[in-house]
């Protein structure tokens, strides 16, 4: 392979942030292209769908959706490796689809609830479209970035019914994972693993954003940490075993059972059955919101992975009782 790679990202996209923090990690050369009017032309070459990040290679072909992209070029820059081994190796793969997945509802809702958050939103985005636009143009385009994405709350089930279950499902996650981050730089021990990658970039928007960003840095300093070192990580030592994770690892094992799992899947039941909505108990509170198609095919990407890692006793085991397995059969 000759040349760089170009990677079209958004700063306040959190999938675009994991995949650069990818090709930091690796040193892996390559190109950061902020996608907006001036570099379009350029993007849509090596883009089918309209979504960020998109990945030029050096042979010409365009890569697409964080996960896929980053597994990819794992396979090509295996060293170092960011999958921990034996039962570890699928915790961190459900944990990076946790992120990817019930981060980001927890993130987008944040951003685009409250009225501080929605305006300041509105015109980040507004100015990394227009770096250079004058304050009056900044302005128009705020508002209709504004009105368009004050709209969009339902594609992460976002609303007024949902909005107190979710600030609680905020509020309990930095809580556990505060804890865990007390000890160690990265989830899995002294670097980052895949579980880092789609989780840390979540929550890196949200300490960006006026209302998730007055959280953290209140209660949460070890987050904090976490989400930004993670925007230059380093390999500063081996990941750790089950047995030093488990005291503060399992309580977020065991929270992705009670909110994450039984979510996604009711998602992919009520896309099967056709129905326009669907309701699951969440921490025996109801929780209710129009199926999504991304998120049951991600489920069964999930699935595979898992069916891929068995038989193995001890994964077994510890998903079991978190409540996870039933969930993935």
């Amino acid at each position: 392979m000759t040349g760089n790679y170009r990677l079209f990202g958004s700063e306040m996209s959190p999938y675009s942030i994991k995949v650069r923090s990818f090709f930091r990690y690796k040193n892996v050369p390559h190109e950061w292209i902020a996608r907006s009017p001036a570099t379009e032309d350029d993007y849509k070459k090596f883009a089918r769908l309209p979504i960020v990040p998109t990945v030029a290679t050096p042979e010409g072909e365009g890569l697409q959706d964080s996960t896929p992209i980053i597994e990819a070029l794992e396979a090509r820059y295996p060293t170092p490796s960011i999958h921990p081994d034996n039962e570890l190796h699928f915790l961190s793969t459900l944990i990076e689809e946790f992120g990817d997945e019930w981060g980001n509802k927890l993130m987008f809702h944040f951003r685009w609830w409250d009225e501080i958050d929605q305006r300041a939103s509105a015109q980040t985005l507004a100015r990394l479209m227009q770096p250079h636009g004058a304050k009056a143009d900044i302005a128009n385009l705020s508002k209709m970035i504004l009105a368009r994405m004050t709209t969009r709350g339902h594609f992460v089930g976002s609303s007024k019914e949902t909005a107190p279950l979710i600030e609680a499902y905020f509020d309990e996650l930095i809580a556990i994972l505060e804890s865990h981050l007390a000890t160690r730089p990265y989830l899995f021990g002294a670097r980052p693993a895949f579980a880092d990658f789609g989780l840390a970039a979540q929550l890196y928007e949200c300490a960006v954003d006026p209302t998730c960003g007055s959280i953290l840095r209140a209660r949460s300093p070890h987050i904090l940490d976490w989400t930004f070192r993670m925007l230059e990580p380093r390999n500063d030592g081996p990941f750790e075993s089950w047995e030093t994770l488990e005291p503060t690892m399992r309580p977020l094992l065991d929270y992705i059972g009670r909110t994450f799992l039984p979510w996604t899947v009711a998602n992919a039941q009520a896309l099967t059955a056709g129905e326009d909505s669907f309701t699951v108990a969440i921490a025996a509170k109801p929780y209710t919101q129009s199926p999504q198609k991304y998120h049951a095919k991600s489920l069964a990407v999930l699935r595979e992975k898992y069916r891929a890692a068995c038989p193995n006793p001890r994964l077994t085991d510890i998903l079991t009782k978190a409540d996870c397995a039933r969930y993935l059969a």
